[in-house]
């Protein structure tokens, strides 16, 4: 019998469409893992919406909702799935724009990111991080260095402005992870993925995203290469049905709304499961 792996996701929450943990839950149910899902918000839809209504959870209700857990001593987990993922900014035509107040920032360096395992952050945010800002890839390198020094043994940039050898239709992520061999010495994979563009704007992705490496790490736990070469491939597969559907929906010549755009997560769960792998990564 396989053993159980247990995962508590505190993300949040919507009625309608795949975001946080309705995005995380899906694909690690399909991976085999058991999950205990806190909505630390809980509203109709995401708000890429014209419109939402919902509640925050503020930190006494999550703390109540953890207590209740304790009481029944089924508070254990292997993995602890957050939305510090970190989520902090993006960079929109070259800016950078943080989505959270800027005096997060110490609170994310000095109290999140040194207890996390695994942080899948954009370059923007690694630059936050980091304090360094990244023009090439030996730089992007050197960042991922300091956010390991920091605490994370896998560091994983999901994209980056950095050129792509194949053209502008590409865009770079990089990913890092530092193994301890059996004598005790220390080693760092390092590689590269040129993911192809898709014109439209998902919701929901990052979430996936973190969800998938984190359930492909576990399988793979001393391979990055493999584990993002399956959550990679896996997003592609999820995003061009997405994208091929939302089309057909919307008609031809016209763009689809945030509706159509709702990941199809359901449909993809072959895909998830055991995805052809379409993006190979290269060791660096």
């Amino acid at each position: 019998m396989e053993e159980e792996c247990r995962v508590l996701s505190i993300q949040s929450h919507v009625v309608r469409g795949y975001v946080g943990n309705r995005a995380a839950t899906f694909p690690l149910q399909v991976l085999g893992f058991e999950i205990d899902a806190v909505n630390s918000v809980q509203f109709s839809n995401h708000t890429g919406y014209a419109h939402w209504k919902g509640q925050v959870l503020n930190s006494g209700e999550l703390h109540e909702l953890y207590e209740g857990l304790k009481l029944n001593h089924v508070n254990k987990y292997d993995y602890v799935l957050t939305v510090c993922d970190p989520v902090m900014g993006d960079k929109w035509n070259g800016e950078g724009s943080m989505y959270v107040p800027e005096d997060l920032l110490p609170v994310y360096r000095e109290k999140v990111v040194p207890v996390a395992d695994i942080i899948t952050p954009n370059q923007f945010e690694a630059e936050l991080l980091s304090g360094r800002k990244i023009h090439s890839q030996e730089e992007a390198l050197a960042v991922m260095d300091v956010l390991h020094a920091m605490g994370p043994d896998t560091v994983v940039i999901t994209s980056s402005d950095l050129p792509s050898p194949r053209g502008s239709d590409y865009l770079i992520a990089l990913g890092s992870q530092r193994t301890r061999r059996p004598d005790g010495s220390v080693g760092t994979e390092r590689i590269r993925m040129d993911i192809h563009k898709v014109d439209a704007v998902f919701v929901g992705t990052g979430d996936l995203f973190a969800a998938m490496l984190l359930a492909w790490t576990h399988k793979h736990p001393n391979n990055l290469k493999v584990a993002c070469e399956k959550t990679v491939s896996a997003m592609h597969h999820v995003l061009q049905r997405t994208i091929q559907c939302a089309r057909v929906q919307a008609g031809e010549g016209l763009r689809p709304n945030p509706a159509q755009l709702e990941l199809r997560m359901v449909q993809s769960k072959k895909d998830i499961e055991d995805p052809e792998i379409v993006v190979q990564a290269t060791v660096l």
